[in-house]
Order: C-alpha cells, then sequence, then structure tokens
C-alpha cells in the first residue's frame, strides 16, 4: 500500500484517475494495524478498479482538519478529486470489509460505458 504525505496528498488522491481509498491512520492506533491488511487484500482483489493509499494523519493537522477526522481509523473514498463516501467506527473485521464492498456496489454506473453497452446490445439484435 502506497504512503502518502501532505506533499504528494493532492498528485496521488485528488488527481488519481482511478477511484482512491484513503487510509487515515496513527502509529498509536492498534484499530489502523488491524485495519491495513484487509484493505491490503481488499486493493488486490478489486485490481485496477480503486487504489488504496495511507496517510499518517499525525503528520498533519491541515489534512486531519479539512477531512474532519474525529476518529482513527478513518476511510475515504475520493473519485475525480472529490470525497465520495466514508467508513469510521466500523465494529469488526467482517462489518469493514461488508463497507468496504458496498462502496464499490453503489458506485454509480458510468454514463459513457452504459451508452456504450447499449448501442453494442442495440447492433446485436439488428437485421442484417
Amino acid at each position: 500500500m502506497l504512503s502518502v504525505s501532505e506533499r504528494t496528498f493532492a498528485k496521488e488522491v485528488l488527481e488519481a484517475a482511478t477511484p482512491v481509498m484513503v487510509h487515515f491512520w496513527a502509529p498509536w492506533c492498534g484499530l489502523c494495524k488491524i485495519v491495513e491488511p484487509i484493505l491490503k487484500r481488499f486493493q488486490q482483489e478489486k485490481g485496477g478498479q480503486i487504489k488504496v493509499v495511507s496517510f499518517d494523519a499525525d503528520l498533519s493537522l491541515k489534512l486531519a482538519f479539512t477531512y474532519k477526522l474525529n476518529k482513527l481509523p478513518t476511510l475515504i473514498l475520493f473519485e475525480g478529486g472529490q470525497v465520495k463516501d466514508r467508513i469510521e467506527g466500523f465494529q469488526s473485521r467482517e462489518d469493514l470489509q461488508r463497507q468496504l464492498q458496498s462502496l464499490i456496489e453503489l458506485k454509480p454506473i458510468d454514463q459513457k460505458q452504459e451508452v456504450q453497452k447499449q448501442e453494442v446490445a442495440v447492433s446485436a439484435i439488428r437485421p442484417r
């Protein structure tokens, strides 16, 4: 999992071509350490659909304030430079895995891809 800093945050997260899940954590946070392997596995399962990065919240009060980090770990999903969703306060590993999965399943359909699929379907049923 890529670790980003305040300096690299804009490039790696806000300007990314794919959705980015940011794991805001701190070295003193025990639950944060449990979350990391789950996120690594999640990123592997999703392949190129989503990028997962980590950010040590203790190193930037500016970003902690900007994204209203009230507790750690906090996971924020960014897409197109905008916050799309966040996960905080999960109860178990299974709960976190369910929440991660629901973020991907509820992702809006790319309109351009949907139109292309419809065009292919229509051309398949047209008589020749």
